[in-house]
């Protein structure tokens, strides 16, 4: 049994091949809102996102949600940017024309979220047009090489650090889902998919390679209950302006 939770499967999940109706996939992002916002999504990105802004002091700040889904994310940092008197521009981006009406649609009340059409692969924005770049549960979803392009991509349009928030290829996380899951979950999406979605999740050493391999630079990777990992990186952009300043401002000789 445990032989599969030593390398990541890449067999397809239902989600990927389009194996589903339109009302299956309204009511998965339906429950998946729910799921996320009790089991750890939320809570992460507190931990992580939130906390690097309220550390270094930003009173406004730009983030990119890559694969944002329906834009769950993006309405809880907005909501705590009022709570916290700050201001936030979010842009969330999503290939599938569904995710972005999703998204579009319940992000009504929040003028500061903008919806986009776009590729993960090749992110349609300047470099360093963010100043945070995140994504959750979405790079399992790839095989490494495309990993590779994302967290490349990521890094190229963010000036400050990225966040990518993923599931850990556990067996108890594994366990756990496949018999609760059956229990609480009702839509076939989330049963199908979820458990298969931790079979093609990372451990920890996995994301710091693939992170390592796009040329990625203060990078960590750390564990987040429950069974959540989070790859943190700085921003290429910023490495970029940060030496230009040095050039631009060297002592020049008399």
């Amino acid at each position: 049994m445990f032989d599969k939770f030593k390398r990541r499967s890449y067999r397809l999940e239902n989600i990927d091949t389009g194996n589903y109706t339109a009302e299956e996939y309204e009511g998965c992002i339906v429950e998946l809102q729910r799921v996320n916002r009790w089991l750890g999504d939320a809570h992460t990105l507190r931990k992580t996102l939130l906390r690097s802004v309220e550390e270094s002091g930003l009173r406004h700040f730009t983030v990119l949600d890559v694969g944002a889904g329906s834009g769950e994310l993006l309405r809880v940092m907005a909501t705590w940017t009022r709570q916290t008197k700050r201001q936030a521009h979010g842009v969330g981006l999503e290939l599938n024309d569904a995710s972005v009406s999703a998204m579009y649609e319940q992000s009504q009340s929040f003028p500061e979220i903008e919806a986009i059409r776009g590729d993960a692969l090749c992110l349609p924005f300047a470099d360093g047009s963010f100043d945070y770049v995140i994504c959750s549960l979405f790079t399992h979803h790839f095989v490494d090489r495309q990993i590779v392009q994302i967290l490349q991509e990521m890094s190229r349009v963010a000036t400050r650090r990225i966040f990518v928030i993923d599931l850990h290829r556990h067996p108890i996380a594994y366990g756990l889902y496949t018999t609760v899951g059956k229990i609480v979950l009702h839509t076939r999406l989330l049963r199908e998919d979820g458990a298969l979605s931790i079979l093609r999740s990372f451990k920890p050493n996995e994301l710091f390679q693939l992170a390592e391999q796009a040329g990625l630079e203060s990078i960590s990777v750390n564990r987040y209950f429950p069974f959540r990992l989070v790859l943190s990186a700085s921003g290429t952009a910023g490495k970029r302006v940060s030496r230009e300043v040095s050039v631009d401002h060297a002592p020049r000789a008399a």
